[in-house]
């Protein structure tokens, strides 16, 4: 698989404090990859430190295949986009001049492409107004065009949808995957918006105190948390031989409980369980969620 940009045993700390502790990931071209973690997991240092805005004290990145220490690493960023923490727009300039002067800022040799900029992140008709007259969702949208400048094909967005309203979260994500379908970018989102992120990503990385404690596939996380009927036996090993004729998918958890991923004829399980000398003392359904699951790998009980 190639990767865009991988990570292996990066580290950053600031005096005694370890922000990132040997963290390694992945993120395949082409994915949508959604980066989830409490409040100071190390989720917006790690961005800061794949943009060049700050150095790790430890490990190392890769950007396209180049380590950070290599000497040609700009050409790499020169295909990233990032909108970190906050927008980086200026409030007194309409949505067209911020495209301008961040094409001055690139270097590059005509306006052509603003327009289409414009329409594409939904502002082609904010004429003239001012940035700092804009909605906070029309202020994020100008910052991802701001990052679509250099036309990247790497896209970095730390926290995008935070403090939106229903109708803003919606035309990021409309925008988010339009730019990953239409225009093949990969993007990296950093969001503790969980709902929201399970409707847009590819691709999952879990990460706790400066580590990463997973990383799967939307399909598999979808299979970690797919549906499922949990029942509790007095006999497992019982309840295990009845499912085998009954051809029903299962799995046993422990001595007492297991869950299974097919519709149940209860009638017909409780009397097959009786002849093996086995009780059913509960039933319940389950549909573990993206937050769920979240807080089973790094349990509760810290903000974030």
């Amino acid at each position: 698989m190639e990767y865009v940009m991988r990570t292996v045993s990066l580290a950053k700390s600031y005096r005694h404090f370890q922000a990132l502790n040997g963290l390694t990931m992945h993120v395949p071209r082409g994915a949508i990859y959604g980066l989830v973690g409490r409040n100071g997991a190390g989720k917006t240092t790690l961005i800061r430190l794949i943009c060049g805005l700050q150095a790790p004290t430890g490990g190392h990145y890769e950007l396209y295949g180049r380590k950070h220490t290599d000497r040609d690493i700009a050409r790499s960023r020169r295909r990233m986009g990032a909108v970190v923490e906050t927008p980086s727009i200026y409030l007194d300039m309409s949505a067209q001049d911020n495209l301008k002067q961040q094409y001055r800022v690139l270097g590059l040799p005509s306006f052509e492409g603003v327009g289409e900029l414009l329409e594409l992140v939904g502002l082609a008709d904010a004429g003239k107004k001012k940035a700092r007259h804009f909605s906070l969702g029309m202020k994020q949208r100008l910052g991802i065009a701001v990052a679509l400048a250099g036309d990247p094909d790497f896209l970095v967005l730390d926290e995008p949808v935070n403090g939106l309203d229903p109708q803003g979260i919606i035309e990021i994500r409309e925008l988010i995957l339009r730019l990953n379908r239409e225009k093949q970018i990969t993007v990296l989102i950093s969001s503790h918006i969980l709902d929201e992120l399970s409707r847009l990503a590819t691709h999952y990385g879990f990460i706790d105190g400066g580590r990463m404690v997973k990383e799967l596939s939307a399909a598999e996380l979808e299979a970690a948390c797919r549906k499922c009927v949990r029942l509790t036996v007095t006999d497992t090993a019982a309840l295990a031989r009845v499912l085998d004729a009954m051809g029903t998918e299962y799995k046993i958890l422990d001595e007492a409980t297991a869950d299974v991923y097919q519709k149940l004829n209860v009638s017909q399980l409780t009397l097959a369980l009786a002849a093996q000398d086995c009780e059913l003392l509960d039933i319940q359904e389950r549909d573990e969620s993206l937050e769920s699951y979240f807080v089973s790998l790094v349990g509760g009980g810290r903000n974030g």
